[in-house]
């Protein structure tokens, strides 16, 4: 009987330590997304510098550019919604930048439902600043674009790039000299910090564990006298 009382005892000590050792580690997690996302926001609050020649995902994301070039005579169109305007399109362009001697993909902002299709200037000449950026990829909860009407439903680089022409680069726009419209949107780190509410699981379901298995052993040793 004492050795059901000692196996309970490990037993509780054992999970509880799992389960405690699961709420530290992403207590962990949170101090680093926090310190990314701070790191990330100081990028879109400095100056904007040159595209880079060999820009990387790790290293540039969130790095804000100024590019200089002329707008292609194609757009696609990302749906969203935007307040106080309500549904309406993101406008993904290609920018030939004569300068840089490429062609990249540049999301010039948001434009109302009616104006899809008449949301950019082809062949205007444009000055742009904005972020690179890399999207997570398109999850399998996201629908495939519509080719026909032109509508797609998630920022996809690799894809948009082989529709437009261009490469696989990403600049949102936080100004232009378009016009009014595309009008760009203020940039901000999106990154999903859940961190603190796994912590607090794992640190509960810790506790709840220690609870039921002191009740466990007690229970044995209750029997064994």
């Amino acid at each position: 009987m004492r050795r059901r009382v000692l196996a309970a005892a490990i037993f509780g000590l054992a999970g509880t330590a799992v389960l405690a050792g699961l709420g530290v580690w992403q207590l962990e997690r949170l101090a680093w997304k926090e310190a990314l996302i701070a790191r990330l926001e100081s990028r879109l609050s400095a100056e904007p510098v040159p595209l880079p020649a060999a820009p990387d995902p790790e290293r540039d994301n969130f790095l804000r550019v100024a590019v200089e070039g002329r707008v292609g005579d194609e757009a696609l169109y990302l749906l969203t919604s935007e307040r106080p305007f309500g549904p309406g399109f993101r406008v993904i362009a290609p920018l030939a930048s004569g300068g840089a001697g490429r062609t990249v993909l540049v999301d010039l902002g948001y434009i109302p439902e009616a104006m899809k299709g008449a949301g950019v200037a082809a062949g205007a000449a444009a000055r742009v600043t904005g972020a690179l950026y890399w999207p997570e990829a398109r999850d399998s909860f996201t629908p495939e674009p519509d080719r026909a009407a032109n509508i797609w439903f998630a920022r996809d680089p690799q894809a948009m790039a082989a529709a437009l022409g261009a490469e696989p680069l990403l600049i949102v726009a936080d100004a232009h000299d378009l016009g009014a419209w595309p009008k760009p949107l203020r940039l901000g780190v999106n990154l999903r910090n859940d961190h603190l509410g796994y912590a607090v699981t794992w640190f509960a379901m810790a506790a709840i564990w220690a609870a039921m298995s002191l009740g466990l052993a007690r229970g044995e040793a209750r029997r064994s006298s």
